[in-house]
């Protein structure tokens, strides 16, 4: 039996839960309801009814969801989110319960874009975005120094140079195929970063969900302004990210394209 929860149920999809490990750095902030909740869906054999309980959305058997009809569009009609049994239902259900704000705003923002553009066979840029957004983001809150390295994809400036920095930042996995991939952690899982203000306080979830609603605007959102970060290259997060070699790896910390990595010379302290 996995990480001390319920033993699985032969036949329930969602069982997988059971093998969360929580004590994991990066599900540290989704601990306190996501293991109680995990519990309840094992014990009860349902993920949407355990998210019910723990939230005020409305989640829904996946059948609810109309043949032929987005599941954004009927999620913004409804105001009921249709939920499968498994990881990737039950991280996206924790994420409606701690930035319900934010949610709302990319079903939103989806909605409007259905509503003029219509479910084509490419999503178009904003929708485009957004879905990266729900399902990859990663939110931070960084020194310049650190940001500027990112961006650059200097990865030895910013994991080795730059280590002692990472103690002033701050990161929010928000999107719930992300977490999901972390359950069975590998090197290459890489997330999407979008920038927190510095002047948002990111250890209030509702000052920065409020925040989120505000900044994630449509002209902004179609220039995906977004950094790839290799997430087990977190400082703390990963015991082999100790030695600089791990991030010589150029099949995982890619250089930006036109861009040679110049940062040769770098140690670990």
């Amino acid at each position: 039996m996995a990480r001390g929860l319920s033993p699985k149920a032969e036949g329930f999809a969602g069982a997988v839960l059971a093998d969360i490990d929580w004590s994991q750095p990066w599900f540290a902030p989704w601990r306190e309801l996501g293991e109680s909740t995990a519990h309840l869906a094992l014990q009860q054999q349902n993920v949407a009814v355990a998210l019910n309980v723990a939230n005020n959305v409305k989640f829904v058997p996946q059948s609810a969801l109309p043949e032929g009809q987005a599941y954004e569009d009927f999620i913004f009609k409804t105001a009921q989110v249709p939920t499968r049994d498994g990881l990737h239902d039950f991280f996206n259900g924790l994420c409606w319960h701690r930035f319900p704000l934010a949610k709302r705003r990319l079903n939103q923002l989806q909605a409007a874009e259905i509503a003029t553009q219509g479910v084509r066979a490419t999503r178009g840029p904003v929708r485009d975005a957004l879905t990266l957004f729900d399902e990859n983001a990663i939110l931070m809150h960084a020194p310049d120094a650190v940001w500027n390295a990112l961006q650059a994809r200097d990865w030895l400036t910013l994991f080795v140079d730059l280590r002692d920095q990472w103690q002033q930042v701050h990161l929010v996995l928000f999107g719930h195929a992300l977490l999901e991939k972390l359950v069975t952690p590998y090197k290459s899982i890489t997330g999407h970063v979008y920038r927190i203000a510095s002047d948002v306080d990111v250890r209030d979830d509702a000052a920065l969900d409020t925040w989120l609603v505000d900044d994630l605007q449509p002209a902004k959102l179609a220039t995906k302004p977004y950094e790839p970060l290799p997430v087990l290259g977190v400082p703390g997060w990963w015991p082999v990210n100790a030695e600089r070699v791990f991030y010589q790896d150029p099949q995982v910390f890619r250089p930006k394209r036109g861009h040679a990595d110049v940062s040769t010379t770098s140690t670990l302290a």
